[in-house]
């Protein structure tokens, strides 16, 4: 069988680097390396609230695809997108959803209504969904209505470390994800906050996505006088970050929600204990053994688990052997493009 074309429409810069763009790259470089054409589709940088003209862009260039290349379309459009336009597409549908839009941290109730009314309207137009996690995959059929047979779980892949772990003195606690309300930046900095009797030093990797949430934690970090202790990175190169885990002795996110946190892998990867939040697909990602998992909006619980591991070398070295066994075991990126791939192969015309 010939692989099928596909054209995979993306918003704004595919070079952003948050876990859906580093997906969505991977998934087109590895469709493209099994023999698939698949075009990129560069949509406007404004969805999931998208501009007019955004907007207008969107549809007209989703109807005029042809149809006999298959659209992968983004969750940031997918669940934002015109119904009515979306309707008029030829060419059969693959929506890609790594969390509903409805679920992102801090959204006001009426947009929260409308992103959740639309994205369930708009999934019952597609031929099939992607989805990283069983956990969205649970979502979807439970709160949008979409039936089990037409969803696909394709895991992310992740990347074996080449570098060798040797931790740093003090011990380094290291937390990636962009400044945005949902990563929880604001909860692990008062937990740190009330370990200040141990040694210990902490790096913050991620932009400032949201520059409102970038100044808040620039003040809490103020407040709570521990900049001589925390450094927020910023965005990083690969090579850095990757300096970063050899260097780590747990990692630490105090997330408020992920559809699946990719980051979590490349911790494992590495072998690294984890600290994180008992939310969304979290529980399904780290393994019981890797991770302490404690309720999201909860300092002084995320602080107890970073000490225990902090001042208990058995439970630690325990953690770290049981993060590596999971991360070898992890897919590889060709895995994940393998199985989006039998989908598209699988499609059918539009009903």
């Amino acid at each position: 069988m010939t692989p099928r074309a596909a054209a995979f429409a993306i918003p704004g810069d595919i070079a952003t680097v948050t876990g859906g763009y580093i997906y969505e790259r991977r998934l087109l470089q590895e469709l493209r390396a099994l023999g698939h054409d698949v075009t990129h589709l560069q949509l406007g940088a404004s969805f999931p609230e998208p501009t007019p003209a955004d907007m207008d862009h969107a549809v007209t260039s989703l109807r005029s695809l042809d149809p006999e290349r298959a659209l992968i379309l983004d969750g940031l459009v997918y669940g934002a997108v015109d119904t009515a336009g979306l309707a008029q597409v030829r060419a059969p549908i693959v929506a890609m959803i790594h969390h509903p839009l409805a679920l992102e941290t801090g959204l006001d109730p009426a947009l929260r209504d409308h992103l959740f009314r639309t994205e369930r309207a708009n999934l019952a137009l597609a031929e099939e969904v992607l989805v990283p996690s069983g956990h969205t995959a649970h979502i979807l059929t439970t709160q949008y209505a979409v039936p089990a047979q037409r969803i696909t779980i394709a895991q992310p892949g992740s990347e074996r470390p080449t570098g060798i772990r040797v931790p740093a003195d003090p011990p380094l606690i290291l937390s990636v994800g962009i400044q945005h309300p949902r990563k929880g930046h604001d909860v692990l900095l008062r937990a740190l906050a009330g370990l200040r009797d141990l040694r210990w030093r902490a790096v913050i990797v991620g932009s400032a996505h949201d520059a409102a949430c970038a100044e808040d934690l620039a003040r809490l970090l103020d407040q709570l006088a521990l900049g001589d202790r925390v450094t927020f990175a910023g965005r990083i190169p690969q090579p850095d970050l990757d300096a970063l885990f050899g260097q780590a002795s747990l990692f630490a996110l105090a997330t408020r929600y992920e559809g699946y946190g990719m980051v979590f892998d490349e911790a494992l990867a590495w072998g690294l204990p984890i600290v994180s939040c008992d939310t969304g697909a979290v529980p399904h990602t780290v393994p019981s053994g890797a991770g302490l998992l404690v309720p999201p909006d909860a300092p002084e619980d995320l602080a107890d688990a970073i000490a225990c591991i902090l001042t208990d070398k058995t439970l630690r070295e325990d953690m770290e052997a049981c993060a590596k066994r999971a991360g070898t075991a992890r897919p590889k990126w060709q895995d994940t493009a393998r199985i989006a791939g039998q989908v598209l192969n699988a499609l059918k015309p539009r009903r």
